[in-house]
């Protein structure tokens, strides 16, 4: 979003550590499609712990044998924009869990940035 703080869209896309996209991880297919479509940013978190539509629970533990861990691929920008990705992203998400959310964004300017009160 790379206009005034404000109303925004957040867009979380949930999948496996696992799942691909013509051999390329589809976290990482995602964030470069949304890169394409000219998203203002999109940030992957990888879980340590979680279970999907499967009920199996995946964790991150040493003595566990899943490794399938649970990632979120996250993209805030205005809601025209988020909405006109999804169509993209529906080639993508065979099996995963998408929301959108209504967020507000509150933009800060460090110290001597223009427009900043900045100064302690």
């Amino acid at each position: 979003m790379t206009g005034p703080a404000g109303r925004a869209l957040r867009l979380t896309v949930f999948v496996g550590e696992d799942d691909t996209w013509h051999h390329r991880p589809l976290y990482s297919e995602i964030v470069h499609r949304a890169h394409e479509a000219g998203l203002a940013g999109a940030s992957v978190f990888r879980g340590i712990e979680g279970f999907g539509a499967t009920s199996l629970i995946h964790t991150s533990r040493l003595l566990s044998l899943s490794e399938d861990l649970p990632v979120a691929v996250v993209i805030v920008d205005a809601e025209e924009t988020v909405r006109g990705f999804l169509p993209r992203l529906a080639e993508l998400v065979g099996e995963g869990l998408v929301t959108l959310d209504e967020v507000e964004v509150v933009r800060f300017a460090g110290p001597g940035n223009a427009g900043g009160e900045g100064g302690a």
